[in-house]
């Protein structure tokens, strides 16, 4: 079997930020797969749609039964590869997917079958991102206005709750008071007590009307630094926090410095790109669970081995999932298998509309927990709608 194109997609939807980047690989035997570069929202998509028409370019005519093979040539024969960042990753990442999902059409068996069996099958999840609300349009991101009092986070989490969910993230020093977005000159540094005691007057509505048993992740966004990290964990210590997410701009050395004052369990993984970055948190110690996202990791390949690394740490993983529900299909599979799997994200986004008929299945949890895959591959696949929306390039 050999490779015979490659259909690469930018998609345009309803949210203008949400330009999802997608591919397709074809072969002479009619079987094809697809997959995913996690750059969806923001910025940096069309960068990832032109990487990953270049790395397509060297994988004509290779047997895509290969991913090994192939995943060390687009790593360590394209100069920018090796140690690369988001750009080059994402693409790798949506060639190898798509590369697996070939594999398990080929020998029509899922992907949780060619990665070892799965454990689990279905996933505690939780509902993220609720600084934005938990609606099916995501009004918070679009206008800017999401629930702002102490009173309208602890209802956002109690909606979550009334669907099943027993855990949730939220991002605190997102919105003031007003929803007025806060700058970087107040986020940084350290942080004055006004902020301080926001978050916590949050924390403490939340812990209230939700009680003892739902589980708090704290989101940060790598938005403050070291010492502003250290004084919201430590303020946050007292309400129980499950783990404490992305506390400064990933640094081994930094987020060293924040784990050995914050009584809180350390997580991080969404920017942080390969096993060679991911090696230093587990040498010191300073990540107790970490979030790779297999669309901007390395894909499947790159992302089993990271997993398998963190458990000779006893590190837990969470994959980042925040794309179109190809990648939540994906993500299952890997976390039904690993054996140090803690929790699935859910974000708000897997509920829009904007994110919908873009694949054939879009997988949402029942009661707080989500149900793995089980057909042949990824277990779903790009729709034709998806590529209505999208500009489409072959490389042949």
């Amino acid at each position: 079997m050999k490779i015979t194109k490659v259909d690469v997609l930018l998609v345009t939807t309803a949210n203008p930020i949400w330009r999802p980047i997608l591919c397709r690989i074809h072969t002479d035997e009619g079987i094809y797969g697809d997959g995913e570069a996690a750059v969806a929202y923001i910025s940096g998509q069309t960068a990832a749609y032109g990487m990953i028409q270049d790395l397509a370019r060297l994988i004509i005519g290779m047997d895509p039964m290969k991913n090994e093979l192939i995943w060390d040539k687009l790593y360590k024969s394209t100069f920018w590869g090796q140690n690369g960042g988001p750009v080059v990753f994402a693409g790798i990442s949506a060639l190898d997917i798509a590369l697996w999902d070939i594999k398990g059409k080929y020998f029509n068996a899922p992907l949780h079958v060619l990665l070892g069996g799965k454990r689990r099958d279905k996933l505690r999840a939780y509902a993220s991102q609720l600084q934005f609300g938990w609606e099916l349009d995501f009004k918070g991101a679009s206008t800017g206005i999401p629930q702002c009092t102490p009173e309208d986070y602890a209802a956002t989490c109690k909606k979550a709750m009334n669907e099943g969910y027993d855990a949730v993230k939220i991002d605190f020093f997102t919105f003031d008071k007003d929803g007025t977005p806060f700058t970087e000159e107040e986020r940084t540094r350290i942080i004055k007590p006004y902020y301080i005691n926001l978050i916590e007057e949050r924390l403490k509505a939340i812990r209230k009307e939700c009680g003892p048993d739902l589980d708090i992740i704290i989101e940060n966004h790598s938005f403050p630094d070291a010492q502003g990290a250290v004084q919201i964990g430590q303020m946050a210590e007292k309400y129980r926090i499950m783990y404490f997410e992305e506390p400064n701009t990933p640094t081994p050395f930094m987020q060293a410095y924040i784990a050995n004052k914050v009584n809180i369990p350390q997580a991080s993984g969404e920017r942080i790109y390969g096993r060679w970055q991911y090696a230093p948190y587990f040498e010191n110690k300073s990540l107790q669970v970490i979030q790779p996202d297999i669309g901007n990791c390395g894909g499947i390949t790159e992302a089993k081995k990271i997993c398998d690394m963190a458990y000779t740490y006893d590190v837990s993983v969470q994959a980042h999932v925040c794309a179109t529900p190809l990648s939540t299909s994906v993500a299952l599979h890997l976390e039904s298998v690993i054996p140090n799997f803690v929790i699935h994200e859910h974000h708000v986004n897997n509920r829009c509309v904007f994110n919908y008929n873009l694949s054939k299945f879009n997988p949402q949890p029942v009661n707080g927990y989500i149900e793995v895959p089980n057909e042949p591959g990824i277990g779903n696949e790009i729709t034709d709608e998806a590529y209505r929306l999208a500009q489409v390039v072959t490389i042949q």
